[in-house]
């Protein structure tokens, strides 16, 4: 006897489906996205939205930074790349608060930004105000472009005489 079934085209959306959500946690932990207990609540690594502008005189960094103390924020710059990095802290530890969700992201977080050769480190500052963080990174003075004058006629290029050749062939001995 012959059972028949019925073919069900999503099925096999649906087994990768939960192929994938078994691999997420070794997904996250590859990508460096790696949770953390904190209390009742998990969190994961976050990374804080920023932007870059650029003026005349400078690039100017700005970071999206709510809930993060100028204590706990470290900025360095080395071989041309500003690292921002610093924590969040997950501030209730009460245990007479029941969660029922957290989606505010707590814990490290470390943004590194490639800046172009032109910008003198020594001279950035940061200044750091109701949870937004400004870097600003002043560009060094750049070689001016010198402009050539066209001149019309032939170029005259000095001929070479063969006594300077000749002198200039001799090395001291």
């Amino acid at each position: 006897m012959t059972t028949m079934m019925r073919w069900d085209p999503f099925q096999d959306l649906r087994s990768a489906q939960d192929e994938m959500a078994q691999m997420s946690p070794m997904l996250a932990h590859a990508l460096g996205l790696h949770t953390q207990q904190q209390g009742s609540a998990t969190a994961t690594a976050w990374a804080p939205a920023l932007d870059i502008s650029e003026r005349k005189d400078a690039y100017l960094v700005t970071v999206e930074l709510p809930g993060v103390q100028a204590d706990d924020l470290e900025i360095t710059m080395e071989d041309g790349l500003l690292t921002i990095q610093g924590e969040r802290h997950f501030a209730h530890d009460s245990s007479e608060q029941q969660f029922h969700r957290v989606e505010r992201r707590y814990g490290t977080f470390r943004r590194s930004i490639t800046l172009p050769a032109h910008v003198m480190a020594e001279g950035i500052q940061a200044s750091f105000d109701n949870g937004v963080l400004q870097i600003l990174v002043p560009k060094a003075e750049e070689a001016k472009a010198k402009r050539i004058q066209v001149r019309p006629g032939p170029t005259e290029v000095p001929a070479a005489s063969s006594e300077g050749a000749s002198s200039q062939d001799t090395t001291p001995s």
